[in-house]
């Protein structure tokens, strides 16, 4: 293996060296500064096996991979077990060619020490020298050597918050823009480019990087997540961009990075004007506004200063915890926390009548696909379709000006309960439709980051336990998007759907499953050799990939790059309404086929299982 550079050899041969004059040293100490003739043989007969022996375990021990004008702690730390490696290693080798009888033994033990100061005196001198004295190294508090990627205006400010900082030394700055190469910021030198962030962190001895780039583009950014990740080092992110701006956060206040800097996208383009004059003052109703979903969405609605937030969960913890965040936060728009269900018509018309909401966001449902196959199946047709109607009915009932449904990509060419229990609730909104002066609108999305029962939450705690982390399919893809886009869309949706119409998010590129394991393990500071992944098989219901539009159905664009307004090819009216209603409301629970057989009549396109045809 080729030494790193110049710099590398020259302290390399400067301890080897070292290793040599300390060891005459220790013989001119033992004997009070005269050496008698017959130990200056010994001395120099040895001298070859301990300057060898020091040449295998220094280059061994990868001392040479950090700076000497930064030396610290952890490279004393180093030298410490260096020495004491080789030192234990002369004794061997000189013992195992009968050759340590005629050295004194007290040689042994001072060579090692004489060694030790000789080292890390050096180093310590010339860090002194580079910093402009030896009290100013002293008193400087340990700190965690650095690279930042990103040369702009986020690192400006971030080196003048670390300037100080106890915990961070940035050694360099790398950046793309090849006219800043050369240049510094506050001192620290532009060294390379993005990929170069292996080499040089291995050169310079550093295993941390900071992303100082919060303005960059999502795909920017996660080349630099990417190349930090596969050089092995740990790397951190500046808060975003609009909490630097607004004050929010310092630009030092750094976080980990997240799954959602690797599967995230850019932000949304919402039309603030148009939500505002969609939400400002009127009274909104969120139902499951304790799930991840709703609880956003709750906290999207109260930028654009509702007059009230009507907060509907049948979850009394869920419901409690996100009424105490808003009264936490004292915003302008009145809290009115409910607890009901959906299923409960009379509930919902109490709570109606009471509240007069203008504008309701139904986004409670049963989702956990596997859960709803077996035993559960009726249950799942009844909250979906059932609680959906109840809830339309109401708005409608109470004159709201809109109801958007929160429905899936799995009421597309549905394989399992779940997925066909959503279509359903699709089909009885627009059955409503007609003569209403409610507008009902649809919006269908994926699979969302981190939201309750979703694989990364499950992944994190797989992880946590050492593993193994389980995938149902090697193959098995879904699309992904982060909780705080999918609720601006909904709300944009939301704002510009007309009458019936089914808007579908766009959800980018899907996202192999297995992949975003192997991410989640490397960010959590494993190896894939250290957390294993188990294939389990596909669950019931569970398909291989997800479609957002069925084949009967074609899209049309939208002034909003990301929505796009799905015209379905089916059709329903109030024939189904009464259908379902007699069905769910007229009996008892249904077994799980009885209940597939069903959903077959009402959705033609539902794959049943084949054990259930």
């Amino acid at each position: 293996m080729a030494l790193p550079n110049p710099r590398a050899l020259l302290a390399f041969a400067h301890d080897v060296v070292a290793a040599g004059v300390v060891w005459c040293a220790a013989f001119w100490l033992r004997f009070n500064l005269d050496i008698p003739p017959e130990f200056q043989q010994v001395m120099l007969a040895r001298l070859p096996y301990v300057v060898a022996v020091h040449v295998v375990v220094f280059w061994a021990l990868g001392l040479y991979r950090g700076l000497w004008r930064y030396a610290s702690l952890p490279d004393l730390q180093r030298i410490l077990i260096a020495v004491g490696v080789g030192a234990l290693a002369v004794l061997a080798l000189l013992s195992f060619l009968r050759m340590a009888g005629a050295v004194p033994r007290s040689v042994f033990l001072i060579a090692p020490v004489l060694l030790v100061g000789a080292m890390s005196g050096s180093r310590l001198l010339y860090r002194a020298w580079k910093e402009g004295g030896l009290m100013h190294v002293v008193a400087r508090p340990e700190s965690i050597p650095v690279l930042v990627l990103g040369a702009g205006d986020a690192a400006a400010l971030l080196l003048q918050d670390l300037a100080n900082s106890r915990a961070w030394r940035v050694l360099g700055l790398l950046d793309d823009d090849a006219r800043k190469k050369g240049g510094a910021i506050a001192g620290v030198k532009v060294i390379g480019t993005l990929d170069k962030v292996g080499e040089i962190a291995e050169r310079l001895g550093v295993t941390q990087a900071i992303i100082a780039m919060p303005g960059a583009t999502h795909a920017v950014r996660k080349r630099a997540v990417d190349l930090c990740v596969a050089a092995g080092i740990t790397v951190m992110t500046v808060p975003a961009l609009s909490d630097i701006v607004s004050g929010k956060v310092s630009v030092s206040a750094l976080r980990n990075i997240e799954l959602d800097d690797l599967l995230g996208r850019d932000a949304v383009a919402l039309d603030l004007p148009g939500l505002e004059g969609f939400l400002k003052g009127k009274t909104v109703l969120v139902t499951g506004a304790g799930g991840s979903i709703g609880s956003e969405l709750c906290r999207q609605i109260a930028r654009f200063a509702p007059a009230r937030l009507v907060l509907f969960d049948h979850s009394e913890f869920a419901l409690y915890t996100i009424a105490q965040e808003f009264r936490d936060l004292r915003g302008a728009a009145e809290i009115v926390p409910v607890i009901g269900d959906a299923k409960d018509a009379q509930r919902l018309a109490e709570v109606f009548a009471r509240w007069r909401p203008e504008v309701i966001f139904h986004a409670a449902a049963y989702k956990h696909v596997p859960l709803m196959e077996t035993e559960n199946a009726f249950e799942a047709v009844r909250n979906n379709v059932l609680g959906t109607l109840n809830v339309a009915r109401a708005a409608a009932a109470s004159g709201a000006q809109k109801f958007v449904l929160i429905s899936t990509d799995k009421a597309v060419n549905p394989t399992n309960v779940m997925g066909a229990s959503k279509r359903v609730a699709e089909l009885v909104c627009q059955a409503l439709q007609p003569g209403c002066a409610t507008q009902f609108v649809i919006v269908r999305f994926g699979n969302v980051l981190g939201s309750t029962g979703s694989v990364v939450p499950r992944f994190r705690e797989q992880i946590a336990r050492g593993g193994p982390v389980t995938v149902t399919h090697p193959e098995i893809r879904r699309y992904f998007m982060t909780i705080p886009e999918a609720a601006q869309l909904v709300l944009q949706a939301g704002q510009m759907g007309k009458a019936g119409e089914i808007y579908v998010l766009d959800m980018g590129e899907p996202v192999k499953i297995v992949d975003l394991a192997r991410q989640m393990i490397r960010l959590s500071g494993f190896a894939e050799s250290d957390i294993k992944i188990e294939f389990t098989g596909l669950r019931p219901g569970e398909k291989l990939y997800e479609e957002i539009l069925a084949d009967a159905e074609r899209t049309l664009p939208t002034p909003r790059a990301k929505l796009r307004i799905a015209k379905a090819g089916g059709t329903a009216d109030g024939a189904l309404i009464r259908e379902v209603t007699g069905w769910l409301e007229g009996r008892g629970a249904a077994a799980d086929d009885a209940v597939r057989e069903q959903l077959k009549k009402w959705v033609p396109e539902y794959a049943m299982p084949a054990q259930a045809v």
